[in-house]
Formats: C-alpha cells, sequence, structure tokens
C-alpha cells in the first residue's frame, strides 16, 4: 500500500513538473502557437495590394473639424489627436514622449486612454495600478509572452526607459476620466475570415464566413477610421455561442474549483476596486494575452502573486470564456 501510494504521488509529481515544463516550451515558443488570435503576428502582404496610399492626401474622420496629411499618421512622438475635446489636455509624455525610447503613450493608447486590440485601454484606471505595471516594466518583471508582437515589444522598451516621475504624470492623466462603451461583443458560430494587419484582425475583402471555433475575433467597426487611428472608433468581439455564459460562471462563481471568483479582487462590478484595475469592457484580446502571461510566468511583479490560484488551471477555453464575458459588461 505504501508503495502504491508513492508510486501515486511521483507520478502527480512527474505531472506537474510535466505541465509546468509544457507551459515554460509554450512561454519560449512564443504564445502565438497557443493563442493565435490575441497574440496577433502580422501577416505578409497580399500580393496584389492596395495602390500606395498619397502620403500628402489630407484626410478627416466623423466629428471632428481637425485635418491630418496622411504622411503625419505614423509619428510615434506627435500622435494624431481627431477628438481634442474628448479628453484632458495631455502632459508632454502623453502628447509627445521622449525621444528615443519613449515614444507617446497617446499613438498607441490614443489620446483619449480607450487603447485598441492589440494594447491596454488606460483610461479610468488607478494611478497606483498603472505606475505600478510601469515599474515592473523598469525592473524587467514584466513582458509578453509572445516577443515577436510589435506593440507588447515596444511597449517594453518603453517601460524600461521612462522614469518613475514620467509613470506618475502618466498613470494620473489616464486615471483621471472614466473608460466608456468601446467594445460590441456578438455571439456567433461564423465570423468573417480576416487577415492580421497592423498586429489586429482585419476582414479579408470578399472573404466569405469560416468557423470561430474557440477564438475570439477582435476587429474595427470601421476599418478605415482606426486605420487612421480616430479615437472615437470603436470594436466589435465575435466571440464563440455561449461564451458569456460560460465565463459568467467562471468569474462570478469560480467554476467550482477551476479559478477563483473575480468580483473577490476586481469589485463586483468588475470596475476595480482600490488599485487593482477594472477589466469590466475592455478589450478581450488583451484580458486573454495577461491571463496567458500570468499563468506562464512572463508577466511578474506587484500583486502578479495574487492571480496565481486564478490563472494556473485555465485552459485556452476557459481564457476565452471569461474575456468574453469581461467585454460584454458596461465599463
Amino acid at each position: 500500500m505504501k508503495m502504491m501510494v508513492g508510486a501515486g504521488v511521483m507520478a502527480l509529481a512527474a505531472g506537474v513538473v510535466g505541465i509546468a515544463l509544457q507551459a515554460r516550451q509554450q512561454a519560449d515558443d512564443g504564445a502565438n502557437a497557443v493563442l493565435p488570435w490575441a497574440y496577433t503576428l502580422n501577416a505578409p502582404p497580399p500580393a496584389e495590394g492596395r495602390t500606395p496610399a498619397d502620403p500628402s492626401e489630407v484626410l478627416r474622420v466623423p466629428g471632428s473639424s481637425v485635418t491630418f496629411m496622411r504622411s503625419e499618421l505614423r509619428d510615434l512622438f506627435n500622435p494624431p489627436d481627431w477628438h481634442p475635446n474628448n479628453h484632458p489636455a495631455m502632459p508632454p509624455i502623453v502628447a509627445h514622449g521622449r525621444a528615443p525610447d519613449v515614444r507617446a503613450c497617446g499613438f498607441c493608447h490614443l489620446p483619449n486612454g480607450q487603447g485598441r486590440p492589440e494594447n491596454a485601454g488606460l483610461a479610468g484606471q488607478p494611478t497606483e495600478y498603472l505606475v505600478q505595471q510601469m515599474r515592473d516594466y523598469r525592473d524587467g518583471l514584466r513582458r509578453s509572452g509572445e516577443p515577436r508582437m510589435g506593440p507588447p515589444r515596444l511597449m517594453t522598451t518603453i517601460g524600461m526607459a521612462a522614469t518613475e516621475a514620467e509613470a506618475q504624470a502618466a498613470a494620473e492623466y489616464f486615471s483621471s476620466f472614466a473608460f466608456r462603451p468601446w467594445i460590441r461583443v456578438v455571439e456567433t458560430d461564423m465570423v468573417p475570415v480576416t487577415r492580421i494587419a497592423g498586429w489586429m484582425h482585419v476582414p479579408v475583402e470578399d472573404g466569405g464566413m469560416e468557423p470561430i471555433g474557440t477564438r475570439i475575433i477582435e476587429t474595427p467597426e470601421e476599418l478605415e477610421r482606426v486605420e487612421v487611428r480616430d479615437s472615437e472608433a470603436s470594436f466589435i468581439a465575435y466571440v464563440p455561442t455561449g461564451a458569456v455564459a460560460r465565463g459568467e460562471t467562471l468569474v462570478t462563481t469560480g467554476g467550482n474549483g477551476r479559478t477563483v471568483a473575480c468580483t473577490v479582487c476586481h469589485g463586483a462590478d468588475l470596475r476595480g476596486l482600490g488599485p487593482v484595475p477594472a477589466i469590466a469592457g475592455r478589450s478581450p484580446s488583451y484580458v486573454a494575452r495577461q491571463l496567458y502571461d500570468l499563468q506562464t510566468g512572463t508577466r511578474n511583479g506587484g500583486w502578479s502573486d495574487l492571480m496565481d490560484a486564478a490563472v494556473t488551471n485555465l485552459t485556452p477555453e476557459d481564457i476565452v470564456n471569461i474575456a468574453a464575458y469581461t467585454a460584454s459588461l458596461e465599463p
């Protein structure tokens, strides 16, 4: 009997080690191998691409009197601000950054902090939380599970170069106003065929439909507006049929020990609690990446240990369901 118990313990230990090694191997290989819909890698451009755009073309977007030339849209130190009245005055670090390594926060996260699928929505997050994340980047504790994905890699560079004072200024700015509804969640069995361009899902023209499988496809509501970085252009997230209800069970009850109820730390409405971030209504692609990065240990730092019990046993399908549910909520 003792030998049988010992063998069982050894088998269990071997299994745990095996799971740990598998998770580490997945992290080493890149998380795109596990969650390719979330860790987006740009596809090669089509053989017959669109006619190159005129860099001197003057552009406009709905609801704005501002104009930009197309050539002005890619300046990482002077992001286009199409709607200067939809946010407070930006501090220099948000509006312009600091050359050469600290790009303007407003370029990727948008001047109003709403963010896009390839990065985080910062508006309304606690100042203390945002400062801590920048500190974790600076200390080399927070990384991405997919080093080939451009935006998280760029954020690592920015985070290691930004000073405490710069992080504080940006955090105080983004936390000073609320995050607005940004993601429309649609449950479906079939989704438009997409390709990855600009690190996000872009519908293929005349590409037809395909099964969604165990994925979330987050894509612009109006592609042309998103391509010119219009901070009023929102997104649609296609999720598998039934994912929202399954995610609600995991998030609110823990799913019979599969995870820990998210409401314990993130608040009853998942809009944050003290220094704990809000997750309601945020990008499901971003939420999924963070769950997986925490699970594989590529994201560490202050407070990350509090997520250990919540993420250890999550499967890719669990991650899809949780992200679908949290994205469906009012922020």
